[in-house]
């Protein structure tokens, strides 16, 4: 299976080159304004995979307040909020959330907590059977440092994915965290619950659109 990866578009969304999976795992647009709506909804239209899906981030406020809201695209991909699909025998769930933290622009709170206890009762609703979890947040120290000192990932997400037995983790929110973390080795290794995690963060920390995609094949 093809999954083509990437989060954190913030309004510039690259050529992609189709193929059986897309996820796209929030920050959708630059300015959460009704025409850059328009057009992700025109973009994500055009691209040619036998499933698509998406979540929101902390900087889509319209999604969060006008979840119903699709345009004429909405029947292009699926929309998961809390919620999941399933797709080639594959479970698949989406949650938008992520924890506040200092210097945090206030206009971009969509979908946050102010406390990991909070978070907590979201991470809470992820089965346990889940194959595939895309959250616009990273779990603590996995991809999700601004500096070797600083990591901004969620502990009470990793505290949950501990149980779960993921093929693959996708996420983005912390834009100097994009790449791959390989942890399938643990399964091989002495049993312990591994996968692959992706920060597909597309834009880096100046929201220069450098980051390409990610593909990985399942």
């Amino acid at each position: 299976m093809i999954v083509d990866i990437i989060s954190d578009p913030h309004g510039f969304y690259p050529a992609l080159e189709g193929g059986d999976l897309l996820i796209i795992a929030g920050d959708l647009t630059a300015r959460d304004d009704f025409q850059e709506w328009k057009t992700f909804f025109k973009w994500i239209a055009t691209l040619t995979y036998k499933k698509k899906i998406v979540i929101c981030g902390n900087h889509d406020r319209f999604m969060e307040y006008n979840p119903g809201f699709m345009f004429d695209e909405k029947d292009s991909f699926e929309y998961l909020c809390d919620s999941g699909t399933e797709f080639q025998g594959l479970k698949i769930y989406g949650s938008p959330w992520t924890k506040s933290f200092a210097g945090e622009n206030p206009k971009c709170l969509a979908f946050t907590c102010e406390t990991e206890e909070e978070l907590a009762d979201h991470w809470k609703c992820i089965p346990e059977d889940t194959d595939i979890l895309v959250t616009h947040s990273p779990p603590f120290t996995i991809r999700d440092g601004r500096n070797p000192n600083q990591n901004l990932g969620s502990r009470s997400l990793m505290k949950r994915i501990s149980r779960i037995n993921l093929k693959l983790h996708v996420f983005g929110h912390i834009h100097e965290g994009y790449g791959i973390m390989d942890l399938q080795w643990l399964k091989l290794k002495n049993g312990l619950k591994g996968g692959l995690y992706v920060n597909a963060s597309h834009v880096n920390e100046y929201y220069e659109p450098v980051n390409p995609p990610i593909r990985v094949v399942l």
